[in-house]
């Protein structure tokens, strides 16, 4: 079976490689990723102007992509360059559009910031135990860890109304934003509504709001498998030129079993991830991305615990790049469902 990119995947790969490669370089992103809002806004027009949002919408819904592997095409290159830009809540929010078929021509081309509010405190992760509610017009409730809610101008919220879970949008302007960097870069916030006016957009969302799930844990397999590529890019040339009883530390062989371990680990990781592209529409969807990120979760950290150890204590310093990529890499298993998560949707799906 033929994996490699079509040609309009591939050309969309290379702009966006170069593009983070000649402006969004890591000394920039150490500038603006820890600072508010958190990413570069100038920088986030001119990649809305090479088409990546476009790129995670179907052609019905407005986008030219849309599929599984639109979608890992560009996370995976926004993993190689550790690019904190608010991608995530924006493919969030467009998967949900999709669903109500709404309109979403000022989300793709960047002139409207959207996120998406789904977990809470007390449901980080699952839908079943969602507080917030919808009743006459108005939403009450908190909505926490919103990605890319610290700059958002508009979010779609999910909420009961009754014994049915929707999604409603609702200005920033109308709500409580409170707003804060995340460790590894890139901003969230905490999203207080208390009486804000909301508009439905999708009534009985519970399917629409797995699938959009979905999506973002695919993506950010992707953005893993390119965390883990370059991390296993700046190891190698380490290893290759740090000197030790003089000769290169990447000569002895107990350091050439575990680069080769971790060359492992990524390429299973890529794997897992090209089967969960492949399945996003069929039946099975919601079991192979759980496997994915479950496995994802787990190869990420020993990629970012290996790498830091082979390079010794200059990988904890803020200046190594390689500290970077392990903190984003650890904190990936964190987001939209941790491993031992993932793991117990696969188990109930096989139980059923």
């Amino acid at each position: 079976m033929d994996f490699s990119l079509t040609e309009d995947r591939r050309m969309l790969s290379d702009s966006l490689n170069r593009f983070l490669a000649d402006k969004y370089g890591f000394d920039h992103r150490k500038n603006v990723a820890y600072d508010a809002p958190f990413h570069d806004t100038a920088l986030w027009s001119e990649m809305c102007e090479l088409g990546v949002l476009y790129a995670l919408a179907p052609e019905d819904a407005g986008g030219f992509g849309g599929a599984g592997f639109d979608i890992t095409t560009v996370f995976e290159a926004l993993g190689k360059g550790l690019c904190p830009a608010p991608v995530l809540g924006s493919l969030l929010a467009s998967s949900l559009m999709t669903s109500a078929g709404a309109d979403q021509s000022s989300l793709l081309d960047g002139s409207v910031r959207y996120a998406v509010a789904i977990g809470e405190l007390d449901a980080p992760y699952g839908l079943d135990d969602l507080e917030t509610t919808f009743d006459g017009g108005k939403l009450s409730g908190r909505k926490s860890v919103v990605y890319g809610g610290n700059d958002a101008e508009v979010f779609l919220v999910a909420a009961k109304s009754g014994d049915t879970l929707g999604v409603y949008e609702v200005k920033a302007s109308d709500a409580q934003v409170t707003g804060y960097g995340l460790i590894d870069g890139g901003g969230a916030a905490e999203l207080f509504l208390d009486g804000a006016p909301g508009t439905e957009l999708i009534a009985d969302a519970r399917d629409a709001l797995e699938h959009a799930l979905d999506l973002g844990r695919l993506a950010l397999c992707a953005e893993a498998v390119g965390l883990m590529d370059a991390t296993n890019e700046i190891l190698l040339d380490y290893l290759r030129t740090r000197k030790q009883f003089g000769v290169p530390i990447g000569k002895f062989q107990a350091l050439q079993h575990r680069a080769v371990d971790l060359v492992t680990e990524i390429e299973q990781a890529r794997s897992i991830t090209i089967l969960a592209a492949s399945r996003i529409g069929e039946d099975d969807q919601a079991r192979i991305v759980a496997m994915a990120k479950n496995l994802i979760g787990r190869a990420a950290r020993l990629v970012s615990e290996e790498a830091i150890q082979m390079h010794g204590g200059i990988a904890m310093t803020w200046e190594a790049s390689v500290s970077h990529y392990a903190k984003r890499l650890v904190m990936i298993d964190a987001q939209l469902g941790d491993e031992d998560y993932q793991l117990e949707k696969v188990m109930a799906g096989y139980a059923a």
